[in-house]
This record gives C-alpha cells, structure tokens and sequence, in this order.
C-alpha cells in the first residue's frame, strides 16, 4: 500500500464514507446525489450542500453513513424482484366484480 502525499489524503482515508441525497424543491423526492469523506454528520451535511448542490437549487440535504445502508444484490435482481409473478391475486384486475355490491 503506498503512503499518502499529504496529511488530507490520510485524514480522507480515516474519515468514513456518507452518501449524500438531495431534495431539489419541495414536494419532491430526495435522490442520490453522491458520496464523501467527513469527520462527522455535521460536516458531511455541510460538504454534501458544497459539493452537490449550486444557485439554491437544493432545500434539504440528507447524509447516511454508508456503512449503514444495506442493499440488495444487483446481480440478482432476477430472483430478488421475480417474487411477485405468479401473484396476480396482489392486482385489482384479479377480482371480479361481485352482484348486488354498490359503488364498486
């Protein structure tokens, strides 16, 4: 492993890893934006507004540890999102529409 050119690149590397999500305007959902290397919340909050986002075009700002985040496995999406075929019953369209029901 080969040593860091200076003494931000090593506190870089010490610093854990946030995702950083972004909330354009309101109403909206907050999205991916990116990631970064803060000390604390505090500070990663403040670098992620730096970093992603300009002319104000952000009102909320969201940061998570990325350790913190579990995810499914993108490679095998097939078996993880193929659950639901075969469940037509999960869809209104399975049902009929019963006699003598009002306002179905």
């Amino acid at each position: 492993m080969s040593q860091p050119n200076s003494a931000d690149e090593q506190d870089a590397r010490e610093w854990p890893l946030w995702e950083v999500f972004v909330r354009p305007s309101r109403g909206l959902s907050h999205v991916h934006a990116g990631s970064l290397h803060a000390p604390d919340a505090t500070m990663a909050v403040r670098n992620g507004r730096d970093l992603y986002t300009r002319r104000n075009e952000g009102t909320s700002v969201w940061v998570v540890p990325a350790d913190a985040i579990t995810a499914s496995d993108p490679d095998a999406k097939g078996a993880f999102f193929e659950s639901a075929a075969g469940k037509a019953y999960r869809h209104a369209t399975y049902y009929t529409r019963s006699e003598g029901v009002k306002h179905l």
